[in-house]
């Protein structure tokens, strides 16, 4: 059996004494909770945002109503800006974010779809991912894929 994706981050953090924060929308705290099962995580997890408001990206995380107004709340744009927002507030070494319809939709993007940002310091990147697993199902998933694209960053970030 393939390990747990929060226990391969909290390895790559732990041997590094770098930290880690997250701002969720679509997962609601979702990667909060894996990362909290992970015994020790104290040492390397601050803490999360679960902006799921509007208001609390513009008021907490510093995302700017522009950025939302032009590009939608779903959008890369949005995903960025949260991971940057979390990862100023907190002082973390990375951040990772998530903004998405774990159900309904609309025209532009269909129920399953996420945006996910990360922050670190190598820059911030975003990815585009979509599933059918209905709400609980598209919320588990988006987590996973999150923390599976924060470790490939990560890994990233300690190679250069």
């Amino acid at each position: 059996m393939r390990e747990p994706v929060q226990n391969r981050v909290a390895a790559l953090l732990k041997s590094s004494g770098r930290t880690l924060s997250a701002a969720e929308s679509c997962t609601g705290g979702q990667i909060s909770h894996l990362l909290t099962t992970v015994s020790g995580s104290s040492a390397w997890y601050l803490g999360s945002v679960t902006s799921y408001a509007i208001p609390v990206k513009v008021k907490v995380l510093g995302v700017p109503p522009a950025l939302i107004a032009e590009n939608g709340v779903v959008s890369s744009e949005v995903a960025a800006a949260m991971a940057e927002g979390v990862r100023a507030l907190t002082g973390s070494t990375y951040a990772v974010s998530t903004t998405g319809l774990a159900e309904g939709g609309d025209e532009r993007y269909p129920e399953g779809t996420v945006w996910i940002g990360v922050a670190g310091p190598g820059g911030t990147i975003t990815r585009k991912y979509h599933c059918a697993l209905g709400r609980k199902g598209n919320i588990r998933r988006f987590a996973t894929v999150a923390l599976q694209t924060l470790a490939h960053y990560i890994k990233i970030d300690s190679i250069v």
